[in-house]
């Protein structure tokens, strides 16, 4: 966490800036770099299209292969299991072994898995097949940013990783439209459905053929030599690398605890926390954004609404970028929050209020967490030092996926079991611990130093 060495204040750490120790960080954007970016571009691209898709389809699968409530909410959260286990096994061991021989692997995974859910005969395989997809998507999760903020200047850093989340909305929207053409064409076109996911990975696992390894990590395993192969082979800027060479931290060997240690144990909470306060409710109404609409008196048949606020998504979304761009990483954090209670607050506490006042209170609501999302590919990167980096990514990305499974699995159950005002008041809970988190323990690390 850059904030944990320094006392810096910003003024000081723009005067950094110009130093020998920082010119690394500070290397033109080139080609590579979008590269770079693009190729991770599609592990949130799938996730948003694979939650898309299955909100659609679960529930014409229901009625195909004959489950209840209990298998929908699992068959729901089973890829975000599965993103829990990819990102903290895999990204502890990008820190151990390296992010190159990773990073082509799990899309193999993932497009191995799409195409065999065409095949599913009950709902265990599609468990298992999902959870495999997640397991793929939650290794990218780990690696994607971690290479990104690796390999990128600073100044482009936030955002080039808040565009991720660009393509997850993207994917989202496209698996809205592309998933309500499919399913009413009626019988087993669920199947082709879910199977359409493994032609981007396909194409992925073959674009990153030969992607380098990060020459910041080669620098904490002592790989000067192959870190300046690198380096040379992209065309970089080999004095700035000697600067960095200069200034690198001796060979050592980070260990997993560290991140629940004393320098590292408050960027481990607050990230946990606040991405946890995010993606619960994020994850858990538009999962079953169907069943959320028709409670604030929006009918199944109503696809404008539907559409309206695919829209909202995607604006929030671009949104972002510019608000990423321009305010603080703090900031952002906190005013995005309290945007999110007064939005969703009225839902939990008046749920019979007139639907023209509940619908854009809601667009509100998607149009901000659509936009401070973006956060999530951001901040994490930028709270942990290199031999730390994969594994403090995939822990976060890990830990919020499992918030998420979980509160994706007992929405349908805490609609029907407690009623809509209740689940609701539940959700804005957890963003009002959210927000009583950021502002006692956000750091701000905007245009900081990469350790």
């Amino acid at each position: 966490m850059p904030q944990s060495k320094t006392s810096s204040s910003p003024s000081d750490q723009e005067a950094v800036s110009s130093s020998e120790n920082t010119a690394f960080d500070d290397v033109p954007l080139n080609r590579f770099h979008l590269r770079i970016t693009a190729l991770t571009f599609c592990a949130n691209y799938s996730d948003g299209y694979e939650l898309g898709i299955i909100s659609i389809a679960l529930p014409v699968i229901a009625s195909s292969l004959g489950f209840g409530a209990v298998w929908e909410g699992l068959l729901g959260a089973s890829a975000l299991i599965g993103i829990f286990l990819g990102s903290v096994l895999v990204g502890w061991a990008a820190d151990k072994i390296g992010r190159q021989r990773l990073y082509t692997v799990d899309f193999l995974l993932i497009a191995v898995a799409s195409a065999a859910e065409f095949f599913v005969q009950d709902p265990v395989q599609l468990f298992v097949l999902r959870l495999l997809i997640g397991i793929g998507i939650g290794a990218d999760y780990a690696l994607g940013p971690t290479l990104v903020a690796e390999f990128v200047p600073r100044k482009y850093r936030g955002g080039l990783l808040a565009s991720l989340t660009v393509l997850w909305t993207v994917g989202y929207v496209a698996a809205f439209f592309l998933g309500n053409y499919l399913v009413s064409l009626g019988g087993d076109s669920w199947r082709w459905l879910l199977a359409t996911s493994c032609v981007p990975a396909i194409a992925v696992v073959l674009l990153r053929i030969g992607v380098p390894e990060s020459p910041r990590w080669l620098l904490t395993q002592g790989r000067l030599d192959q870190a300046r192969a690198v380096v040379r082979r992209l065309r970089g800027d080999e004095a700035a690398f000697d600067q960095l060479v200069a200034t690198h931290r001796p060979e050592r060997r980070a260990r997993y605890r560290e991140l629940f240690g004393k320098q590292y144990r408050r960027a481990t909470a607050f990230g946990a926390i606040f991405y946890n306060a995010q993606v619960i409710p994020y994850f858990a109404i538009y999962t079953f954004l169907p069943l959320v609409l028709l409670k604030i008196g929006i009918g199944e048949e109503d696809t404008t609404s539907d559409g309206l606020l695919n829209l909202f998504l995607l604006l929030g979304s671009l949104g972002g970028l510019w608000l990423v761009a321009k305010m603080t990483r703090r900031g952002l954090t906190i005013w995005s929050f309290a945007v999110l209670i007064a939005s969703m607050a009225p839902m939990a506490v008046w749920p019979d209020a007139p639907t023209a006042l509940l619908f854009p209170l809601f667009l509100v609501f998607t149009f901000t967490m659509s936009a401070a999302v973006n956060l999530d590919q951001v901040y994490p990167p930028e709270l942990f030092p290199t031999d730390l980096r994969s594994s403090g990514v995939g822990l976060l990305n890990g830990l919020s996926r499992i918030g998420s499974a979980i509160g994706t699995f007992l929405l349908p159950l805490a609609l029907d079991g407690i009623g809509f005002s209740p689940t609701m008041l539940i959700l804005t809970l957890v963003l009002v611990v959210g927000l009583v988190v950021s502002v006692k323990w956000a750091p701000e690390t905007k245009n900081s130093m990469l350790d």
